[in-house]
């Protein structure tokens, strides 16, 4: 006699995105222990639990492509900023600022700065940081990069000249040790001043030891207003004689004079991506967010403080006004408010949509958990994607956009078998309602979980449920050697 097949978990009658891109289908889905089991037609397949989501959509859990999330994922391992938006796995160390390798007694410099509240916080081994997620675990997966601005502070007494020969060596040899630690690739923050001395030469030695341990680059380019054309072609320069596949953070074009370049920009993007691996990022949103520092280079329209360290009741409230109440330019004001971070509105909303819709865009928040009064992004970036640009504003469909969040960034970053539902993969998977999910964030009131998100599981367990956490943290550390080939959207495929 044959026995009926048993599993943990069945999802019936779910509207079933598989994360490629490919049109919806009504089905169930098996999951057993933290892997899926089957998909679609389950035959006799019975379970000691089932669920019926009711036509609810069922896709891949959504990959944060673009975090600062870094030392939140230790100290707030719940991770309700992320989880709550259907968000399974962030990529962390980016902008060229990363916990590990660096020791240090002194304050760091913007903007190592966002990622600390101590400078005991660093960690002077990768390996060790690692370690530290796996065993205190957060309830979503992390893949982790090295910092070349942290390298730099990590070897060299000041940042406003070169690296030297000597430096160089100690850089790569601390990249090095922490690629073999497990971390995923390198990223350079070439638009802060720790790192806009650097020339082109420093990153690409560093980047000769990512091709040797396959491992890939981001980078938040040097410049993305005025000079944008040459960062990018100095970023297209980096990937090709390093032979490394490159993810552009963050494109925008910022400032009024750069509105509407997004047209040249992607065009030499798509250009480029048919001779070399390259991807790209974006949020939805035309305010960025950084240190305040930065201000000088965004030329934005206002700015509201999200941090201030002189000035901790200035965090949600308009520099203008400040400026005003204190008698100074606003120049002088962010003087006076440093450290601290802000709010930058800089980027045109039709610059945001084409961004959006080019075909290899993937969806990174690069919220800023430890801001007293963050950008929306931190807490709405991907609902605000599925509701008001794919339901709203039809900019693309509910299938296209999964897959910007999914399979395009799971197939980047080398997430083995995640980001498409097939039976195999990890259960990572995210139960929304398409005609209801909204983002809540406002730039206003920042810190609000997101409308419509039903159930997130990570690993094969439940983290969010109901609009609360389970307390379940399932996530891990996924190093370098458990990672699959880095694959980008590109004519070499």
């Amino acid at each position: 006699m044959s026995q009926t097949k048993k599993t943990d978990l069945i999802l019936r009658n779910a509207r079933l995105i598989d994360g490629t891109g490919a049109s919806s289908q009504y089905g169930d889905l098996a999951i057993l222990d933290d892997r899926l089991l089957a998909v679609g037609e389950l035959g006799d397949l019975q379970a000691g639990r089932e669920l019926d989501v009711a036509g609810k959509a069922v896709c891949p859990g959504f990959v944060d492509t673009h975090t600062h999330d870094d030392r939140v994922l230790l100290s707030d391992p719940k991770m309700n900023c992320k989880v709550s938006q259907g968000v399974t796995t962030v990529v962390t160390g980016n902008c060229g600022i990363s916990l590990a390798p660096l020791r240090i007694d002194q304050s760091p410099p913007p903007p190592l700065d966002i990622l600390v509240e101590r400078e005991d916080q660093f960690f002077a081994d990768f390996g060790k940081y690692l370690l530290a997620l796996t065993e205190n675990p957060p309830s979503l997966n992390a893949v982790c990069q090295v910092g070349h601005t942290t390298l730099r502070a990590a070897v060299m007494d000041s940042y406003d000249r070169p690296a030297i020969g000597k430096e160089i060596r100690k850089m790569r040899k601390l990249l090095e040790h922490s690629l073999e630690a497990g971390a995923c690739g390198m990223s350079t923050g070439l638009f802060y001043a720790p790192a806009n001395a650097a020339p082109t030469s420093e990153v690409i030695e560093l980047s000769h030891a990512l091709y040797e341990h396959k491992a890939l680059h981001t980078t938040h380019m040097r410049d993305e207003g005025e000079r944008i054309a040459d960062s990018l072609r100095e970023t297209f320069a980096i990937g090709a004689e390093a032979q490394i596949p490159v993810v552009i953070s963050h494109h925008k074009c910022s400032g009024a004079p750069n509105h509407g370049r997004s047209a040249e920009t992607l065009t030499l993007i798509d250009q480029a991506s048919k001779g070399q691996p390259l991807g790209l990022d974006a949020y939805p949103y035309t305010a960025g967010s950084t240190v305040l520092s930065a201000m000088g280079n965004l030329l934005p329209e206002r700015v509201l403080i999200t941090w201030s360290e002189p000035f901790p009741e200035a965090a949600g409230r308009e520099l203008s006004e400040i400026a005003e109440e204190l008698a100074m330019s606003e120049q002088e004001a962010v003087e006076a408010l440093s450290p601290g971070g802000g709010i930058f509105f800089m980027m045109d909303e039709e610059d945001v949509r084409r961004i959006l819709a080019f075909p290899n865009t993937m969806i990174g928040s690069d919220g800023l958990p430890s801001d007293a009064h963050p950008h929306p992004r931190l807490w709405g970036t991907f609902p605000r994607v599925l509701g008001h640009y794919v339901r709203d504003v039809k900019l693309f469909t509910l299938e296209e956009a999964v897959r910007k969040m999914t399979s395009l960034p799971a197939a980047c970053f080398g997430l083995k078998d995640r980001g498409i539902l097939k039976a195999g993969n990890y259960a990572d998977l995210v139960i929304f309602d398409p005609d209801t999910i909204k983002d809540s964030a406002t730039f206003d009131d920042p810190i609000c979980p997101a409308q419509g998100i039903e159930q997130v599981m990570v690993n094969g367990r439940i983290v969010w449920k109901d609009g609360e956490h389970t307390g379940n943290r399932p996530g891990r550390a996924l190093r370098l050697q458990e990672l699959a080939p880095f694959r980008f959207n590109t004519s070499q495929e």
